[in-house]
């Protein structure tokens, strides 16, 4: 059955269509990956189709179907992604000396905003009868594309650099895929997954190229835009790696302002590490762009960026801007959102509030201004970088007489 809510798959350099049947993951008008395409949709059959009540109750990404690539007689692969909690935090706003809430992603059922891009590749990938879905991750993506393979009943096969945290690599073999840690960094075993999908004919989910990705990563955007209906923030905040995820979340909110189910759009702020900084360098049109990246924040160490374009697209289109922060800021950044709100965030997790933090320095974001932040990822998965944020335990005797050398009498001081 045709998915007729959607009309083509449309390449962002060129404009060339091609029908969104077929597995397709870039425009051949160009070499390489360069020519990233876009899903384009039938928006009036959307909102016919459309009928949910806009009430804020979002069990999961699901109650969004109609907005999604999907065939209608798709059995959906889930695990309940999507309809994250959104937090009004009161300390982190004093913290940072401006009004900001929290939308937790990690608290999908793998631990990262990346299972809703992967609900709908494993649901189309089983759908059109694939025998091997593959992708290369830093961890993140690995980890959600296993456990959702293991749902599917499809054999899952990853390449991950060899440095990828090891709470990250645990998960996926878990889940029972087969982990292949290459020898180099995250473009290498890109290309390298890249080139097996060629050779082999395995379904790629490799957010960057697979024009579906996105389209799942939006419904980050639908759901913000339901849950802040009536109090839409001046500015909605997210790190950046390969620009899929500020692309998906902007194109989400935006729909739903050209449906007319919210009033106002936010401006777009996009956060890098400064060892990871190529589609911020490309945004401000920077002559030297570096493409080897390093960061603590593995999830967006990424040195060639395959959705620059989109990335760029969100941030224009939105009259937002980006910018860059270093690694200790992004670990100062995990501790602050721990110790004032109780949110356990991975350094990418982190990220964007190191960026509202500088933002805020610089003028960007004016101090009266509202601010969302999306958290991307679970602390969980990167344990190594919450101790280096927040410090070894205090290490005592087995007695009283220590608690009191540390605390007094009172044991409240």
């Amino acid at each position: 059955m045709v998915m007729e809510h959607v009309t083509s798959l449309e390449c962002t350099l060129c404009g060339e269509t091609y029908a969104p049947d077929q597995i397709i993951y870039t425009c051949p008008n160009h070499e390489g990956v360069a020519g990233i395409l876009e899903v384009q949709y039938d928006y009036d059959l959307i909102n016919d189709r459309f009928d949910e009540p806009l009430d804020g109750v979002i069990e999961s990404q699901w109650k969004y179907r109609a907005f999604l690539p999907i065939n209608d007689d798709a059995p959906a692969v889930t695990l309940n992604e999507g309809g994250t909690d959104l937090f009004v935090t009161p300390n982190l706003s004093d913290e940072l000396g401006v009004d900001i809430r929290i939308k937790d992603d990690g608290r999908n059922p793998t631990g990262v905003l990346k299972d809703r891009a992967t609900s709908v590749s494993v649901t189309k990938a089983a759908y059109l009868g694939q025998d091997v879905i593959t992708c290369a991750s830093t961890g993140n993506a690995a980890a959600s594309l296993a456990g959702y393979a293991a749902r599917a009943g499809l054999p899952c096969r990853i390449f991950v650099p060899d440095a990828a945290p090891e709470e990250k690599l645990a998960q996926p073999l878990v889940y029972g895929a087969d982990v292949l840690a290459v020898d180099g960094s995250y473009d290498e075993a890109y290309d390298l997954s890249m080139d097996v999908t060629e050779a082999f004919g395995w379904y790629n989910r490799n957010a960057a190229v697979n024009p579906f990705q996105v389209e799942g990563k939006r419904t980050v955007g639908l759901e913000l835009a339901e849950q802040t209906k009536g109090d839409v923030p001046d500015w909605l905040v997210f790190s950046m790696g390969d620009g899929c995820t500020i692309y998906g979340g902007w194109k989400g909110f935006r729909e739903f302002y050209d449906l007319g189910f919210v009033d106002e759009t936010p401006k777009m702020l996009g956060v890098q590490a400064t060892g990871a900084s190529a589609i911020h360098d490309t945004f401000h049109s920077h002559d030297d762009i570096d493409d080897v990246a390093k960061t603590v924040a593995d999830s967006i160490s990424v040195g060639r960026p395959r959705n620059t374009v989109k990335a760029c697209k969100a941030l224009e289109e939105s009259d937002g801007t980006s910018l860059l922060v270093t690694d200790e800021e992004i670990l100062a950044a995990e501790k602050t959102l721990g110790t004032t709100e109780g949110i356990y965030a991975e350094p990418a997790g982190a990220t964007p509030i190191a960026g509202v933090r500088k933002a805020l320095d610089q003028g960007i974001i004016e101090p009266d201004e509202t601010v969302l932040a999306v958290v991307t990822g679970y602390g969980l998965k990167d344990t190594k970088s919450a101790m280096k944020a927040s410090g070894e335990p205090q290490y005592i005797g087995p007695d009283l007489e220590a608690v009191d050398t540390l605390y007094g009498d009172t044991g409240s001081s």
